[in-house]
């Protein structure tokens, strides 16, 4: 994917924060109101999106990791994030993650997505964790095109697993090996 001149000096990735959380829940929000890409179905507030944020430290194998265009000050400067998050509750899921990437639309297609998934992964390449999940709700071409160039494979597909704007989604799922063996 080409990226945009000089991305990699205006971007800059970091740690999430509370003072990210107005504006990564409007990154959120776009998805859950204009897409099937979560199937989540009601808009939250930032309060409501609070949990999920202190659920993500800045160390850990549970990670929040945002884009920041350096050259805008305030809210509108955050052009996406990506996470590492519990991929079951059980104790015996903890060497798993399941990661995702949201980025606005403004910032679709600049090589944003690419440049949070590296740096999420390097991130994670100290944590004892063992694989990596994602699932995609099809169709997503541009996800899977994303998690194949990270080393994901398909491993399964449920289908008409959600329901949103009135029809069935189907969700892909991806698996990429993680830890020392990889």
């Amino acid at each position: 994917m080409p990226e945009t001149p000089g991305l990699r000096t205006e971007v800059q990735v970091r740690p999430g924060a509370a003072g990210d959380l107005a504006a990564l829940t409007d990154i959120y929000n776009h998805y859950v109101r204009e897409t099937a890409l979560t199937f989540d179905t009601v808009p939250f507030t930032p309060e409501q999106r609070m949990p999920w944020l202190l659920s993500h430290p800045e160390d850990g194998p549970h990670r929040l990791l945002v884009a920041q265009d350096v050259r805008i000050v305030g809210h509108s400067s955050v052009l996406g994030y990506a996470t590492s998050s519990a991929f079951r509750p059980k104790a015996a899921y903890a060497t798993s993650v399941e990661v995702s990437v949201y980025c606005t639309p403004q910032a679709a297609g600049r090589g944003i997505g690419t440049l949070l998934y590296e740096s999420l992964f390097e991130a994670l390449a100290d944590e004892v964790l063992h694989r990596a999940y994602a699932g995609i709700a099809l169709p997503n071409d541009a996800s899977v095109r994303l998690h194949e160039r990270f080393g994901f494979r398909h491993v399964g597909t449920y289908a008409e697993v959600g329901r949103k704007f009135g029809r069935y989604w189907d969700v892909a799922w991806y698996e990429k090996p993680l830890g020392p063996e990889t």
